[in-house]
């Protein structure tokens, strides 16, 4: 007697949630939330930004207030060869205060990308999101905002302070003075060009206290190696965000006093060029170089 072949039984499909299916590409909005709430979360950098704010501060105000204390009572002519000297707009935003301005913006950028490195979160990071250069532009683009709204705030509240310490002597200016504006965007926008630098650096050496001293180098002690005597040093020297910076605000001398002048839309093509370059630097390195 022959047994009979049982019918298979057919297959049932498999799970939904078991086929497997490619991941959907994370939105750019999504990760510039993402590394917005990455910045925030650690508590030093609202106190870092509040601590170099106040120390921007200081050096412009202690500027402006030992100019007023040793004012020349005796001339009543000199509040007004004072401000006809442009020396008010000098007095709003002066070197040593740009100077610490653009080394910490220069650190606060790099240290947003190596902090990642240093804890070996940047692992996790890209594992979420393998698309490394969507990740670094966000991160990129927030670091500038942020160094942008903390220039501008330091700067207006600057001019404010420092022009309101001189109007005790009657040489205060307002923001509609010839060359004010200039002074007060030019050291605003100084923060962003240089965050966004030091985020080129950190994504660079990713390294923490590397980063930093590449800033110092970079940003500091090429200017200053760079001297205006020679054509080739001064052009590259005009090249560097702090002499654009320095010729964006020295608005009571101009390029007459230079050795090789040159023009303030230079400077200020410079700053485009370097933010430009350095964001296609960090988005480029974090895409080509291995964790």
């Amino acid at each position: 007697m022959t047994t009979p072949t049982p019918t298979p039984m057919p297959t049932a499909p498999a799970p939904a949630a078991l086929v497997p299916a490619g991941e959907p590409r994370p939105r750019f909005l999504d990760l510039l939330a993402a590394e917005w709430l990455k910045l925030w979360s650690l508590r030093s950098t609202a106190w870092s930004l509040a601590a170099a704010a106040l120390a921007v501060l200081a050096f412009n105000a202690g500027t402006s207030w030992d100019t007023r204390r040793y004012w020349n009572t005796e001339d009543a002519s000199y509040a007004d060869r004072f401000v006809a000297e442009g020396m008010p707009l000098l007095h709003a935003f002066t070197t040593n205060a740009g100077t610490l301005m653009m080394l910490f913006a220069g650190a606060f950028g790099a240290l947003a990308v190596t902090g990642e490195y240093s804890s070996g979160l940047i692992r996790t990071t890209f594992a979420a999101v393998p698309a490394r250069r969507s990740v670094m532009a966000a991160r990129t683009a927030v670091v500038a905002a942020v160094a942008t709204v903390f220039g501008a705030l330091v700067a207006g509240v600057s001019f404010a302070v420092t022009q309101a310490i001189l109007g005790t002597r009657g040489a205060g200016v307002p923001l509609d003075h010839p060359g004010a504006l200039r002074v007060v965007a030019a050291s605003a926008l100084l923060a962003p060009v240089a965050a966004i630098a030091g985020v080129a650096i950190g994504a660079l050496v990713r390294h923490g206290p590397g980063a930093v001293v590449g800033c110092v180098v970079v940003l500091l002690l090429l200017p200053l190696l760079l001297t205006d005597d020679r054509h080739l040093s001064a052009v590259l020297g005009h090249a560097l965000p702090y002499r654009a910076w320095l010729r964006l605000t020295d608005v009571p001398y101009g390029p007459e006093g230079l050795v090789h002048p040159w023009s303030a839309a230079g400077a200020w093509t410079v700053y485009a060029l370097w933010a430009l370059v350095a964001a296609a630097v960090a988005v480029t390195a974090v895409h080509r170089r291995d964790q």
